[in-house]
């Protein structure tokens, strides 16, 4: 029977959710909230043997100590159900997760420094190896940071590398930028083997890597899961969920092998983008335009607003957060953002 590993990553929580909001709007924190615990339905369900979280559990380091009770909870019930559950802290953690004290359990294992984790699932010898986010840059250090782990390939039936990194070829964004050869990117090449997948998170969209940028098959499979909602409009297109993983040992091949994983769907906001033409538009034209554009947004929406050009005089208040607020309908999200001004953003709040 094959280890079964549920794989999540870049959940985000505390994503547009402050402990003191000045207004009251809908908050997209509570949706990643939501899609973390859906994510986990399996281990609660008692059908996994093992959890790994790939990192950016949390948005910020910062979060607010009940939100981190209530994340820590749920790792806290998977564990207590039997699926140990192994935890990488990402960039957006600065490497560290915060309030730790409130994740101390036997059954969470948190790589806040290089270790190698090892188990045993019904026969067999499971080694779960990996490190935190590698500020200042990885590639230079990514076969360091491997062996400082203390691991030594051979001596068991299945290992999993657990890591927050981009690799070489895994792509992004609307116009699939590729990783390449920055000194923040795994080279393909140090791919360990000995290992039955690398599980990775840090890139938002899913994917898995079985070859370098030349063709040539890794040592390994790099999986990405990818994040677990959209965080930015970049991510507008793509779906979001976790992986469900099957592993289990060969004697050809030491750390075992992926036999099968499967991608499991989660019910993202939809998004949308509406062009503003400003300096075309009068007040009444552009109050007629939005009043349109929040018609025809898909329900339960992230709907974004680009200005082109400097709104003048009425205009200008017709996008104003306040007004924003009063003529959107609850179940969406209104943002705005200037094309001409890339910095200069406003938000409903």
């Amino acid at each position: 029977m094959p280890v079964r590993v549920l794989f999540l990553a870049d959940t985000h929580l505390g994503f547009d959710l402050p402990a003191a909001p000045r207004v009251r709007r809908r908050r997209r924190g509570e949706d990643f909230l939501a899609n973390y615990l859906r994510a986990l339905a399996p281990a609660f369900a008692g059908e996994v043997d093992a959890v790994v979280h790939g990192g950016d559990v949390f948005h910020a380091p910062g979060v607010p100590r009940t939100l981190a009770i209530e994340a820590y909870d749920a790792l806290r019930a998977v564990a207590e159900r039997g699926a140990p559950v192994f935890v990488v802290p990402g960039n957006h953690e600065r490497s560290r997760l915060p309030h730790p004290r409130f994740a101390l359990h036997p059954g969470i294992r948190v790589f806040d420094a290089p270790r190698a984790f090892r188990i045993a699932v019904r026969d067999l010898r499971v080694t779960f190896l990996g490190f935190p986010y590698a500020r200042g840059g990885v590639r230079e250090r990514f076969g360091e940071l491997v062996a400082a782990t203390g691991w030594r390939r051979g001596g068991e039936d299945v290992a999993l590398l657990c890591v927050h990194h981009c690799f070489e070829g895994a792509r992004v964004g609307p116009h699939d930028f590729t990783f390449r050869g920055a000194r923040d990117v795994v080279r393909a090449r140090d791919v360990p083997a000995g290992v039955a997948a690398v599980l990775t998170g840090h890139v938002h969209r899913h994917q898995v890597l079985e070859r370098d940028l030349a063709g040539r098959p890794l040592r390994a499979p790099v999986l990405y899961p990818g994040s677990t909602e959209r965080t930015s409009f970049a991510e507008m297109g793509e779906e979001k969920g976790h992986l469900l993983l099957d592993l289990a040992p060969d004697a050809a091949r030491p750390g075992g092998r992926l036999e099968r994983w499967r991608f499991v769907g989660l019910p993202a906001r939809p998004m949308a983008v509406v062009e503003v033409d400003a300096e075309a538009a009068s007040g009444p034209s552009l109050a007629r335009r939005l009043e349109a554009a929040l018609r025809e947004a898909p329900p339960d929406a992230v709907l974004r607003l680009r200005v082109h050009g400097r709104l003048q005089g009425e205009a200008r208040s017709v996008l104003s957060a306040r007004r924003l607020r009063s003529v959107a309908p609850p179940d969406l999200n209104v943002d705005v953002v200037f094309a001409d001004e890339p910095r200069l953003r406003r938000r409903p709040r």
